[in-house]
């Protein structure tokens, strides 16, 4: 199960971090990654992370701006979002992978989303 937290209100040029808490004994071993959805658009992918934390991917509208990352000993992923723009706002969701993609076809469970708002 993952729990997603973090999102809020946040004004342009803005930074926030979320989190993604898993339960069970899979997370250490799990690419995971982070999408999200914008009102009345398709779910697009933001940011993928390996297993150990050594390889990342990002999303073009989000390099350079976005960065995740993991604690195993937590079971917890962040995101961290700075220079936030109007069109970053969207639900994000964290999701546990079957292999590292972008692609939502690469998701084996999906968390519950956490929406942020940035305000221009």
């Amino acid at each position: 199960q993952l729990q997603a937290s973090g999102g809020g209100l946040v004004q342009t040029g803005g930074s926030l971090r979320l989190s993604c808490a898993a339960s069970g004994r899979t997370f250490s071993t799990s690419h995971m990654g982070w999408f999200r959805q914008a009102p009345g658009k398709g779910r697009e992918f933001v940011a993928v992370i390996s297993w150990s934390g050594g390889t990342t991917t990002y999303g073009d509208s989000v390099k350079g701006r976005f960065t995740v990352s993991r604690d195993n000993a937590k079971n917890t992923m962040y995101l961290e979002l700075n220079s936030l723009k109007p069109e970053d706002t969207a639900v994000y969701y964290c999701a546990q992978l079957n292999w590292y993609g972008i692609s939502t076809s690469a998701v084996a469970s999906w968390g519950q989303g956490t929406l942020v708002t940035v305000s221009s």
